[in-house]
Parts: structure tokens; sequence; C-alpha cells
């Protein structure tokens, strides 16, 4: 019995090896969001993040989020790491236990958390080749100069650390080699330890899903492979730039043990998108068809593609061109969410067109569209290129560019669901569902809700209610394609009715946003401790709302200046749309030169110092607000007991909201 149960052990692990070694689940349905765009410090906090955490359950299964630990540099996006395990994750997105905390929900909700790892090349303690000893769980671990590749920085390391008295390993780099940073080797046993200890504990302490992996081409791909297979993350995506053979040959390198961004899905739909000819969606870029394409060439990677349109390295940055789509991000993210693949949202796109976005995702989940699914071309002409999709649950079609509100599909199976900007989405008849075209969500004022009855029955009708009920054959009654007004706390709910039978009943929940949330403020600049004659107000965050007029650094400038307090001030009025809103700063003159420090998290009516001090570089920036406003920040009293807290109305408190309250015969404001 003993050597039954043994054997019947051994067959089933041996069972689950192809498994654990493949980097990207098969036929997976989610969606990943990457969380942050580049200098997404406020936007990105680890607490800003998770108080989204019910919203954004409802549409991604996965969020990927920056190099969460302490890096060489502060402010940093991560790239540039020094510490790798616990006691060093204080980063400029938050604390190691608002990390942990976000981790926590983000699970309990149902998103997994994606790790940006960056182990091709690391930082330094104070000179070109030390780095810090960190112990973790009893164990030191310690990378030394050794584990530098003997031709990193072209040389120019080799040449500071014999002259200082220190040797590098004798293998060369195996992959591309990254400038600045030292390029670390992945031959040696040490790295491979330090490494192999920081992957497993992000997955088994820090309670990360799964990894993104920066600079994918920094060393041979075996090496992933074997950190996979070691570490067992249930998902994993190499950031490897290259041609479609090369990413293919990439994952293979692997074993198989990781996914890769479909770098040509982006390029080609940036070349439709930026020449206006639809057509190119359905061509190969340079010689490369995309891994998720109509065309099948590439479709036994297709689980393995995880595809994007925009990310943080192709953005547009304040001045700086990178690679941006220059228009249509609704037609680019409408035919990546209808199409193969495992499609990774880009932050900025999801805050700017989150209705949109939210209700192509409706669509894509509702046909159970998932990474194998097949899709091929329906239609294409300059100004539109159409795409069928089949998933677990039902087909698709999706038409994108100028022309597809004309596009009028062949196949008459298919009814319009959704349609906004240069984009349309159609779900087959067959499906026997009801549909609503407005997703939940929070909404300022009426909306209208387009009810669409999709099935294969000309004599289908719809019946809804807005109490939250189950609708019934009694129920309000509609024709398809009827536009309803929703306003307020509504819970709608839309079934399909024939012949006296309710089925396909979908459900929507809207909320009404509070009006008083959104409120202007005015900023307050004084430069008399500087003698600048202007001030320019570079300005950004919040809900991405707050850009200058003048997109390019640095910024708006204000000449004209306001009396107050016998001072005068130049400055200039926001508007702050919600409790999530807020504006970040740097003051500057001239052509951006000289500067302030950063100034973030702006909500209410400020008035601001350019003081004569320095931070490096940047001038410090004083905020005087309570000497000018009277207002000054909530305090507890001595005791840590809390004070009596009055609205202006003269109405006793205990939990307020931000505002401007009296505290102890004074105003005050809660931020």
């Amino acid at each position: 019995m003993i050597m039954k149960r043994l054997f019947i052990s051994l067959i089933t692990f041996m069972a689950t090896l192809p498994m654990l070694a493949q980097g990207w689940p098969e036929q997976y349905e989610g969606v990943m969001l990457q969380g942050f765009y580049w200098d997404s410090f406020s936007q990105t906090k680890w607490t800003k993040l998770e108080s989204q955490a019910d919203e954004l359950s409802q549409y991604f299964k996965l969020v990927w989020i920056p190099q969460s630990a302490q890096a060489a540099s502060n402010p940093s996006m991560g790239y540039n790491p020094l510490y790798w395990f616990p006691g060093h994750y204080n980063s400029s997105f938050g604390t190691e236990d608002e990390l942990r905390s976000m981790i926590k929900t983000f699970k309990a909700k149902g998103i997994g958390t994606i790790a940006d790892i960056v182990i091709n090349h690391c930082g330094n303690v104070s000179n070109w080749v030390d780095f810090p000893a960190e112990t973790y769980q009893g164990v030191t671990y310690q990378l030394k100069s050794t584990d530098i590749c003997a031709d990193d920085d072209e040389g120019a390391t080799k040449k500071w650390a014999t002259a200082n008295g220190y040797t590098l390993s004798e293998n060369v780099d195996t992959g591309e080699d990254f400038p600045g940073l030292r390029d670390l080797d992945h031959k040696s046993e040490n790295v491979k330890k330090n490494v192999k200890a920081y992957l497993r504990m992000l997955l088994d302490d820090l309670g990360y899903t799964g990894f993104r992996y920066d600079v994918a081409k920094g060393f041979l791909p075996e090496y992933f492979g074997q950190y996979n297979e070691d570490a067992q993350p249930k998902f994993s995506v190499g950031e490897c730039w290259d041609g479609t053979n090369k990413i293919k040959s990439w994952i293979d390198g692997t074993g198989k043990r990781s996914a890769a961004f479909d770098f040509q899905f982006r390029y080609t739909v940036r070349n439709a998108v930026n020449s206006n000819d639809w057509r190119r969606l359905g061509q190969q870029n340079d010689g490369n068809w995309p891994l998720v394409s109509s065309n099948t060439s590439n479709g036994a990677y297709r689980r393995y593609a995880v595809t994007f349109v925009e990310n943080h390295d192709t953005e547009r940055r304040s001045n700086a061109e990178q690679d941006p789509l220059k228009k249509d991000t609704l037609a680019a993210n409408a035919y990546m969410l209808a199409m193969h693949g495992t499609p990774c949202v880009f932050l900025k796109h999801w805050i700017d067109c989150k209705r949109d976005i939210k209700a192509m995702i409706d669509v894509r989940n509702a046909v159970g569209l998932h990474n194998q699914s097949s899709c091929f071309n329906a239609a294409s002409d300059k100004s539109y290129y159409a795409v069928i999709s089949t998933g677990s649950k039902g087909r698709m079609m999706a038409a994108v560019g100028y022309g597809a509100d004309s596009y009028v599909p062949a196949n008459e199976n298919f009814v319009k669901v959704l349609s906004g900007y240069h984009y349309a989405y159609y779900m087959e008849k067959s499906m026997e569902t009801a549909w609503v075209d407005l997703p939940s969500g929070e909404y300022e004022g009426q909306q209208q809700a387009m009810l669409t009855a999709v099935s294969a029955n000309a004599g289908a009708q719809l019946v809804y209610t807005t109490d939250g009920s189950t609708p019934t054959a009694s129920s309000k009654k509609v024709t398809s394609g009827t536009k309803i007004a929703i306003e307020g706390n509504v819970t709608l709910k839309v079934g399909l009715l024939i012949g006296g039978t309710v089925s396909g009943i979908v459900t929507r929940t809207y909320t009404q946003a509070d009006p008083t949330k959104k409120r202007t403020i005015t900023v307050y600049v004084n430069t008399d401790k500087v003698n600048w004659n202007y001030v320019n107000f570079w300005s950004w965050g919040g809900d991405d709302s707050h850009s200058p007029t003048n997109k390019n650094w640095p910024g708006d400038k204000v000449t004209t200046t306001t009396s107050v307090g016998g001072k005068n001030w130049f400055t200039k009025q926001y508007t702050i749309n919600g409790d999530e809103d807020f504006v970040n700063f740097v003051f500057s003159t001239g052509s951006g030169s000289p500067q302030t420090v950063d100034v973030n998290n702006v909500t209410t009516d400020k008035f601001f110092e350019v003081s004569a001090d320095k931070d490096g570089t940047k001038h410090k920036v004083n905020d005087v607000t309570s000497t000018y406003t009277g207002i000054e920040p909530i305090v507890a009293t001595p005791d840590r007991r809390p004070n009596k807290i009055y609205t202006l109305d003269g109405r006793q408190v205990t939990t307020p909201s931000r505002g401007i309250y009296i505290v102890n015969g004074k105003k005050v404001v809660v931020r």
C-alpha cells in the first residue's frame, strides 16, 4: 500500500511538471493593467492603487506594478535597483506595509500582482562595484564585484576596477549591455543564488503572482527559464523588444517558461494608426507578423503573447517624443481587446478612456475570448479593419478605423452592441442574451444606456428593472436599440424576452458622483526670495487632466501677479475633480532653469514661497498657506483625544471629509 501511494504521488508530481514549466496559462481569459506610467509617483502610490481594488477587479485579473524595492536614487521608477529583500521596501510609491496591504487586498479581490523584475543590472552603494549586504530569514545575500560582467559598460567598469584594486567576473555579458549600471553575470553561482532567493521571496513572502522581466535581452533566455523553474510563477512575461522570430526564439530559449510582450503587435497598430491606413493591421511590419494577428503563421505562440498598444517606454513624455500613438487611442485598444493573446492596458489609457475600455472588456468577457482564441480578418479597407474572434462562449466582431461607423458587416449573424470614436463591437446573435452598452461605474449627471437584444429571434424584446429586482415578462418592455436614461444610484437588470420566457439577463450597477467633490482651487507662488520676474507652472498628476496648456517644458508662463497680505503672488487656477484627484507642480523661471523641487498632492488653495535654500540644484518650496488664509491642518489634542470639529454652519461632526471646519475657534482644513 505504501509503495502504491508513493507510485501515485510520483505520477501526480510528474504530470504537474509540464504545467508548472509553462510561463502562461492555457486559454487564459484575463486582461492585465500596466498600473503605472513614467513618473507616475502620485498616481501609482500603493495606497491609491489599493483604494481602486473594487473597480479594477471587475475588469482586470492582473496588475503590473513598478519594481517595488528601494532604488539607488529617489524618486525612482525602480529601474536602477539597489535592494532586493524586505527591510528595504520603502520606495517612491509607498512603504513596505502599504505594498503588502495592496497585494493582499488585490488577491482578496481576485487580482494577481505582477512584479517588475530588474535583474539584468544593479546599482551600487558608494563606488562602481560595491553592493549592499542584505540579511533575509537568517541568510545574508550580497552581490560581489566578481558578479559583474567582464565587459560591463563597454570596458569602462573593468578599467576602473583594475585601477582601484577590484576584480570582475571572467565572463562577458551573454546579452546586450545596459549602460550606466552594473550588468550582472548570470553564469555566476552567487548571482543565481541571490536571484532565486529574491524571486521566491516575492511570491512566497510579499504575495506577488508573477513576474515581468525588464531588459529580457540583457542575458540569455535560458537563465530566465532556470529562474522560473525554481520559483514557479504562474505568470511570467519578458520585455524582448525585437522582431517576431527573435521573440519566439527567446520564448523557446526559456523552455517556454515565460511569455513575452508582442512588440510587433504594437508596431503594427502604431503603423496603422499613425499612417491612417487601417489595412496595415493585416500586414507585416518590416517582414514580421505579430504573434497575435489574423494571420495564423504564429498561432502556436498566441498563448505566450502579451499584447499592448502603449507603455511607459513608448508614451509621449513631456517634450520627449519617444514612440507614441498620435491619435485613435480608442480604436487601438478596441482592436487589442478583440484579439487573442493577453491584452495589457496602459494606465493612462485606462484613466482617460475608462468608460469605453470597461465596455470593451465587458464584451470580451461575455464571449469568453482567451489567449488562444481563433481570429480572422472579416473585411479591410484603408478606412477600417474588421476582425471576427471566437471565444469559449461565443463570437464577436470588431471594426476599427475612421470608417468603422459606416462599415456594414456582410455577415448578418452579428448585431452591433457597442460603438465609439472610430470603433464598433458586434456580438453573434446565437449568444441569445440582452446587452447594455453603458458599463457599471460612477457617473456625473444623467447618462444614456442603449439596450440591445442579441438574438437570432427577430421578435425578441427586452425587459428591464432599475431597482435590482429580476426582470420578468411583466417588467417594462422595450425594443432592441432603445436608449434609457440613467441617473442616480441604479442597479439595472435587462433580460431577453422570447415567447413569455426571460433569459440572458445582464446586470449593471451605477452610482451618482458627488458634484460637490469637483471644485476650483487657486495656487499662489511668491518669488521674492529668489527675485524671479515670472513663474512657469509645470503641472501633472491626479486624473491626468492637469497638463499645462503649453505641453512642452517648462509649461505655462505666468507673468501677472495678485496682491495678498502685502505680497505679490503669481497665480493659476485648477479644477479638482474628486477625492482621488490632485495636482503636482514644478515651478521655474526662464526656459525652465532655475527650478524648484516637486510639489506633490495639491488639492486645496495653496500659498507657496520659493526659497533661496536648495535641495541639490533645485529650490525648496515653503507651504505658507496658514499664514495667508488662517487655515491650518487638523491636529489632535495633546492627550491624543480628537478635537471637537464643527462645520461652518455649526454642526458637530466626528469624521469630517475634505473641507473647511472650525476647531478650537480656528478655521482648519481637512485634506
